[in-house]
This record gives C-alpha cells, sequence and structure tokens, in this order.
C-alpha cells in the first residue's frame, strides 16, 4: 500500500497556482464551508462585538478561533503550555544537528483535506512531498511484507510458496473491487453490519483479515485490532473508498508540513489576539439571562457563546449542569490511549530493509481485544530529515526500543457503532443555551475533521449571535 512516488518538494509552489480545487470528488464535505473560511468577516456595526470562548487549542479550536478572529472577541483557552494537540513537534539533536520531528499529526493529501489545504494555503505554510507506504510484521509466523511494490510484497521469498500469503493478495483485490461498488452504490442498509460479520459473511480469509485488513485499519484509527472486528463496515467502506485506499493505482499524493506542524501552529496562533496557555477550563454554566460563565483558576468570565473544542469526555466534565442528552452523546464515545515513544532503534522495523516503509504494523504474539495497536513510524520515509539513521516513532511498542528519546501519550476516539450513532445526534445540542461541541472525535478523528468540525461550530455560533443581534 503506497501512494505515487514522492515528487520535487513544492515549497510554496502549490500556494503560489491557483486555490486549491476543494470541494470536488469524495472531499465535497468542505465545499459550503470554502468560502466562509476564506471571508474572515468583520465586527458588528460600531457595537461591541460578541465574546467568544474557545475551549481546546487543537486543530479544532485553533481553527475555530481563527475563523472567528475578526467576527467576535475570541478568547482561547488551552490546559497545556503547548499549543497545538495532537500536531506536536519536538527538537531532536543527532549528529551535531538540530530539527524538528513530528510525533503526532503527520500527513495530509489535496483530496480529502481540503479544509486543511486552503488553511495552509492562507497562512503560507510550507510543505514538502510526503510517503504513505504500509508493511506488516507478524513474528511468531515468519512473515513481513510491505505494500510498496511487487518487490517489496515478496521481499521475503518465502512469501511466494505460501498458499495463505497468495490468498491474503486475491482477497485484498476482491475486497477493493467489491467495497468499490458498495461505496458508489451508498446503499446505507447494505453497510448496517460491522467488520467482523461483514468479512464472515463474504468469506474472506484469515490471512487477508490478520495481515492486512485488521493491522491496516488498527493503524489508522490507532485501535486495538480485534476491536476493529466491532468497527461499523459502512463508516470503514467510506473512509478507504474517499481516502483513495480501495485502489491499487492513482491514490492520492501525500505531503506533511516542512518544518514539523509547529510551523503552522504558530503561524495561525499569531493571528489570534487572546490565546491563554496553561489555563485550564474548570467549569461551565449557562446563565438563565443567556450566555455562559467560563471558570478558570484566574476567575470567573462570562461570554456569550463557548465552543468547546476538546474530546468529548473532557466537555462533558466541564459541564457543571449536563443535560440528559448532553450526557447521553458525549458520554457515547470512548477513547484509546497510545503510549508514542520516539527513539532510534531500527530493530523494531522488519528484518528485511527492503520491507521497511512509513508505517510498520506489528502483530502481538497474543492478539487480545484489549491489546494496543504496535505501529513503527519510520519519520525519515514520512518527513525530510537531516539525518540518514533511522528516526522512529513507535505507538505501543511490543517491546522497549533502545536509546529512548521521547515519550508522549495520546487519546484517540474509538469509532465503534455507538459512537457513530452519537455523532449523528449532535445536531440535537448544539447551540444550546450557547454551547457548541466539535472536534475530530464527530467524524472521522483525524486533522480535516477537527478542522471541519471546528469551522462548522464556529459558523453556528456566529449565525447564532447574528440572529440574537437582529432581534429588536
Amino acid at each position: 500500500m503506497s501512494t505515487a512516488l514522492p515528487l520535487p518538494d513544492p515549497g510554496l509552489a502549490l500556494w503560489r497556482a491557483a486555490p486549491a480545487a476543494a470541494g470536488r470528488g469524495p472531499a465535497d464535505h468542505g465545499a459550503p464551508l470554502l468560502p466562509w473560511l476564506r471571508d474572515s468577516g468583520s465586527p458588528r456595526d460600531g457595537r461591541s462585538p460578541r465574546r467568544v470562548a474557545v475551549v481546546g487549542a487543537g486543530i479544532t479550536g485553533l481553527g475555530a478561533a481563527w475563523a472567528l478572529r475578526h467576527r467576535c472577541e475570541v478568547s482561547l483557552f488551552e490546559a497545556d503550555a503547548r499549543l497545538g494537540g495532537h500536531a506536536h513537534t519536538v527538537d531532536l539533536e543527532l549528529d551535531g544537528v538540530r530539527h524538528g520531528v513530528d510525533t503526532g499529526f503527520l500527513v495530509f493529501n489535496e483530496r480529502t483535506y481540503p479544509l486543511l489545504i486552503e488553511l495552509f494555503r492562507q497562512l503560507e505554510v510550507p510543505l514538502a512531498a510526503s510517503d504513505m507506504s504500509f508493511s506488516v510484521q507478524q513474528r511468531t509466523q515468519g512473515i513481513e511484507w510491505s505494500g510498496s511494490s511487487l518487490a517489496t510484497v515478496f521481499a521475503q521469498a518465502r512469501n511466494l510458496l505460501r498458499p495463505a500469503f497468495l490468498g491474503m493478495l486475491a482477497d485484498l483485490l476482491r475486497f477493493n473491487r467489491e467495497c468499490t461498488a458498495l461505496a458508489q452504490a451508498g446503499d446505507d442498509a447494505a453497510l448496517a453490519e460491522s467488520v467482523g460479520d461483514f468479512l464472515a459473511r463474504r468469506r474472506f480469509g484469515t490471512a487477508f483479515r490478520e495481515l492486512y485488513l485488521l493491522p491496516m485499519v488498527a493503524c489508522i484509527w490507532s485501535c486495538p485490532t480485534q476491536q476493529m472486528l466491532q468497527f461499523p463496515i459502512g463508516t470503514l467502506i467510506r473512509f478507504c473508498h474517499n481516502h483513495g485506499l480501495l485502489q491499487v493505482a492513482q491514490r492520492p499524493q501525500w505531503f506533511t508540513v516542512r518544518g514539523g506542524s509547529r510551523e503552522y501552529v504558530q503561524r495561525l496562533a499569531a493571528q489570534l489576539p487572546q490565546v491563554h496557555q496553561a489555563q485550564p477550563a474548570l467549569g461551565l454554566q449557562r446563565r438563565p439571562e443567556g450566555g455562559v460563565l467560563l471558570r478558570t483558576a484566574a476567575g470567573v468570565q462570562a461570554f456569550d457563546a463557548v465552543i468547546l473544542a476538546c474530546h468529548s469526555d473532557q466537555a462533558l466534565a466541564l459541564l457543571e449542569q449536563a443535560r440528559p442528552s448532553e450526557q447521553a452523546l458525549l458520554g457515547a464515545i470512548r477513547y484509546q490511549s497510545n503510549r508514542a515513544v520516539l527513539h532510534g532503534d531500527a530493530t523494531v522495523l522488519p528484518q528485511r530493509q527492503r520491507a521497511w516503509a512509513a508505517w510498520n504494523f506489528e502483530a502481538a504474539v497474543t492478539d487480545s481485544a484489549d491489546q494496543p495497536v504496535c505501529l513503527h513510524y519510520l519519520i525519515n520515509r514520512l518527513q525530510p530529515l537531516p539525518w540518514q539513521r533511522p528516526v522512529v516513532v513507535s505507538l505501543n511498542p511490543l517491546r522497549e526500543p533502545q536509546g529512548i528519546w521521547r515519550e508522549f501519550e495520546y487519546a484517540h476516539p474509538v469509532l465503534d457503532a455507538g459512537a457513530v450513532r452519537a455523532q449523528a445526534r449532535l445536531p440535537e445540542i448544539q447551540g444550546q443555551g450557547g454551547l457548541f461541541f466539535a472536534g475530530a472525535w464527530t467524524r472521522y478523528g483525524f486533522h480535516e475533521d477537527g478542522l471541519l468540525s471546528g469551522l462548522q461550530a464556529a459558523r453556528a455560533c456566529a449565525e447564532q449571535l447574528m440572529a440574537l443581534d437582529a432581534r429588536p
């Protein structure tokens, strides 16, 4: 599994061309918001601007605050001393050279990240081409392979003699063909089952499940492989279809931020007048007369509206008088905690260097339902780095890598059937009493989803406040 061959570094050339043609094909989700994103708006006619608080400074909160910066008086609150959330660049010094390395958000493409592309265009964020190749290693069975080319598929020559492995490749092509047809048909009733039931009913083999599909989707969503069997097949098929994962050719070119994702975070935050870092929100209370009281360690402030751009469980914990619908919806989404380790131990990668990829899945000896996914990101393949030695970010390593440089904890939403049902009910609680909820958890869990959700909440908030101003 890989994108096209890497392109020359586009630098700022992409931004100097015509604006990205977002909104076409699978990226239609961003089309309605693009004109609004490009129009920074203006304050109310001679009146004091409405006051809006945004809680959380990941891509969702940063995007929402940035979109509202000329429309309202916006205050952004972040519990951490660092802005960016999963956009987390750290400095690494090797061989006398210091350079930024991303440990969370890494890649995006023009096809399925139209809003992020437009935001980066406006901020003139420098880009570099990236690689999205994928490998699987199952040490207990002595199997490893990578999908970059036929040479890497059979990097382990014995795979040519393994009937189960060859059957896996045949199943892979059949899965892509059948799921493409289902995605194009748009029949939700035909997609209303779990991944496990879908695979069993259509008789996909164990090798396909264990050596390709479950590793791939577990890596995409950073969830235990066995839990992915309960994942809604409709959500999986739509995502894979939109991201070109159901086709062998004509996959989108992926990009990364040159210099690390902090480049966009810093450029965006520089345009926000009121950013409160290391100042967590401690509680929220709706006022009977309208508006919201926000409590922090510095005191209590009144706002006309508040956008909770944080995880759903965090948002629920902040509501001092949560309504039953808010408790049911926000409480329905679970999160998976994942340990990320930055290191230089290449022994965690496939034994054959030809099988190395950007994303390297390693199967656990005992794959229980709660066994976290083990994934090794070879950052050298994903970002331009000045070093020849491997730089790796391991998610939930099965054994401790040698020479650990840094460690982090990230939480990812578990998008099971309950979460998908909760997502569909989000409009029921939006804007009630001046509170808006946003985050990547409202969709597929990725950077574009977080930005989309933040912009949707910002627009809904602005429209609600405009309606209040229009009252006689």
